[in-house]
């Protein structure tokens, strides 16, 4: 028996064996090998070279874990005699072991259970020998067994009696969820204290939340109107949640109302104005808007309903509710806003816009109500104007600066105004365009400025300035007075002077370019009123530019052979072409053209009054080796002519004009392969054979 995390060696004897030298011992847990361990030789003193029998001890350290309780050790031992000898093994018998520990006791020291469960379900209490266990409460006795109720939450004391003792306290808590209790009904007086209670009971303890409109609120101790509705009561812990619901009723006169308020609504749809106010008795309701055809007004089960049909941008404003009962008096007043839609007057003026031209013939404009219902109209009149007269005449040759209004108050909508849009116009006397340096010509790529002068024209805010090159638009610009305040933000609606300048930069290819400029006066009319300049012509001036595509950079010469170069340059006004070379070069020049006969660096410069631009030429020298190559090609011909001639008639003197005959030959005594003749002919013949025919 061991106690475990002790160490323990175990140790296995062999008595007199010997050779030593041949023998291995090894441990075994079972049939598994855990260890080859080192031999001691206890007799005759670690003799470890004899070979005399001698008494031999090995040794095996374990400290022993709960795990290793039952384990079979064994020592073997082994004498390997080979390769003459044989190969012996002997074994110890089995040493099981029982290993002592505990008791260990794996409980926390406050254990929550829910009701039913027992508290040997919460504890494992492990331990060799197995320990004995006791719960105790209150010093008592406790059957860990018994299923858990509420009332049995408290301390315990456990108890565990093993190879040790082990005593430990736990705080044991029994779970279950709240249990509420709440009236379903409370009646009040409005400003009377009331005694109105919720209990509840759980574990852990609940949190009890009360709640109106989904909204968490706190019941205050004394109830008025704004408190009468439905309540709901929550009560949670961590292990469920329940709730209930109370209707507190408030005896009082017409509450606020609660339910209408201000209002977004899309242009065309459908939208419901509810007013409710709680009272006892019931209240009785009236509404106050600006009445229009597409809104209903329907009361049901006290509650006041104004519906409002496709909405429109009359139906912006404000709309009140009244409610009252014998007890008092309430209002409301909400604002309903149409989305994409612009707050309406629902005035009318006409005409609208009014247009008129300077020193025309005077009309009047009519300011009236767009409403049918006479109601929806409390006042009506121009502005400035004390008769009640609804149509302004103007003077059309003086009202530069008028803007008439149109004011009315409406039932919901409140004051509101129309503005006549009046534009009293007038032509420019003159349009004007010129070079602010009073010049007709530029040069290519310097910004110049052009200025456009229009005289007398009325509104300056309404003036538009179109630039024309050619027959394009160049630009739109805003135009200036003399005071150099831009137009659209001028005040002034009387005839003025303005003017605008416009930055242009030109180059060659603009060279005649017209330009003009055109006063836009747009009146409020379908058409606006223009008037244009006469056209001012600007002539484009720019520095020479050589034509390079005539005039490479590098250009060969045959000796003897002369070559023209040819300088041409575009420029406003006509360059001047001047050459510059060697002075012992050979050339000539002609109208600005070179002709040169040998190599050298040429150099044209083309200049007018602008400026001037240069260019190099290097002219290579090259051989003409087409002669020599000629006339060695005739001479190959001729060589080659006159050796095939001469071939040809020694092998036509040979052949055709001598007789041979194979009567006596004579065998050459160099190789025996040649015959001649009885002549000395010096072409190799071949052998003939032994058989000669002659015919």
């Amino acid at each position: 028996m061991m106690v475990e995390g002790e160490e323990y060696n175990i140790t296995c004897e062999i008595p007199k064996i010997a050779p030593v030298q041949n023998l291995t011992v090894k441990w075994y847990n079972g049939d598994r090998i855990i260890e080859s361990d080192v031999l001691e030789i206890i007799e005759p003193n670690n003799l470890k070279n004899t070979k005399q029998p001698v008494k031999l001890l090995s040794t095996f350290p374990f400290t022993p874990t709960r795990n290793d309780s039952g384990a079979r050790f064994r020592c073997e031992a082994q004498m390997d005699l080979s390769p003459v000898g044989p190969h012996l093994n002997v074994s110890s018998q089995e040493l099981t072991i029982t290993v002592v520990f505990g008791p260990d006791v794996q409980c926390s020291n406050i254990i929550e259970l829910m009701e039913n469960e027992s508290l040997e379900e919460n504890c494992n209490i492990a331990g060799n020998p197995t320990p004995s266990v006791k719960w105790l409460k209150d010093g008592q006795p406790f059957n860990s067994t018994t299923p858990m109720r509420r009332e049995n939450a408290g301390m315990y004391t456990l108890q565990a009696n093993g190879s040790l003792s082990v005593q430990k306290n736990i705080q044991v808590h029994v779970l279950y969820g709240p249990e509420l209790n709440c009236p379903s009904i409370y009646m009040a007086e409005e400003h009377t204290p009331h005694n109105l209670t919720c209990t509840v009971e759980g574990f852990p303890e609940p949190v009890m939340v009360w709640y109106r409109d989904d909204e968490v609120v706190e019941l205050p101790k004394t109830l008025t109107r704004l408190d009468a509705g439905h309540y709901l009561i929550t009560a949670s812990n961590n292990q469920s949640n329940v709730n209930a619901t109370v209707e507190i009723i408030v005896h009082y006169q017409p509450s606020e109302i609660f339910e209408l308020q201000d209002l977004e609504v899309h242009i065309g749809s459908t939208v419901e104005l509810k007013c409710s106010s709680s009272g006892n008795p019931r209240p009785t309701y009236t509404w106050n808007y600006y009445q229009t055809d597409n809104v209903m007004e329907e009361n049901e089960d006290g509650v006041s309903r104004l519906e409002i049909h496709s909405a429109t941008a009359y139906n912006m404003g404000t709309y009140t509710c009244h409610a009252w009962n014998n007890k008092g008096r309430i209002s409301r007043t909400i604002k309903v806003t149409v989305i994409g839609a612009e707050q309406e007057c629902p005035l009318e003026i006409t005409p609208n816009p009014m247009v008129l031209e300077y020193r025309s013939r005077a009309q009047g404009a009519t300011c009236s109500s767009t409403s049918a219902i006479s109601t929806n109209v409390k006042r009506m009149y121009w502005e400035g104007v004390e008769s009640d007269n609804m149509t302004w005449f103007t003077n059309t040759n003086e009202d530069w600066g008028m803007t008439p209004v149109c004011t009315a108050t409406f039932q919901g909508i409140g004051k509101c105004q129309k503005s006549l849009n009046f534009t009293l116009y007038k032509k420019p006397d003159s349009v004007s365009i010129y070079h602010v340096r009073r010049l007709s010509s530029v040069e290519e790529g310097k910004e110049f400025q052009l200025r456009c002068d229009i005289v007398s024209i009325a509104p300056a805010q309404n003036v538009t300035v179109l630039w024309y090159k050619n027959q394009d638009i160049l630009k739109e610009t805003d135009c200036q007075l003399e005071n150099n305040k831009t137009c659209k933000f001028s005040d002034v609606r009387s005839p003025v002077n303005v003017s605008t300048t416009i930055n242009v930069n030109l180059q060659r290819n603009d060279s005649g370019a017209e330009f003009r400029c055109e006063a836009l006066l747009e009146t409020g009319a379908n058409t606006p009123q223009n008037t244009t300049s006469s056209t001012l012509k600007i002539t484009v001036l720019y520095k020479p530019k050589i034509n390079t595509t005539k005039l490479p950079k590098e250009i060969p010469v045959f000796r003897g052979y002369p070559e023209e170069l040819v300088c041409e340059a575009d420029g406003n006004p006509t360059p001047k072409i001047k050459w510059g070379y060697n002075p012992e070069s050979h050339v000539n020049v002609s109208k600005g053209n070179l002709t040169v006969y040998g190599p050298g660096i040429y150099n044209c410069t083309a200049s007018n009054d602008v400026g001037s631009a240069s260019y190099e030429v290097k002219v290579i020298l090259k051989e003409d080796y087409l002669p020599l190559i000629a006339g060695f090609v005739a001479v190959t011909v001729v060589a080659i002519s006159t050796i095939f001639i001469f071939i040809y008639s020694i092998y036509y003197k040979n052949t055709k004009m001598r007789h041979y005959s194979l009567k006596n030959p004579k065998f050459s005594m160099h190789n025996g392969n040649v015959a001649h003749s009885n002549g000395d002919l010096q072409f190799p013949m071949t052998r003939l054979s032994k058989q000669y025919i002659c015919i």
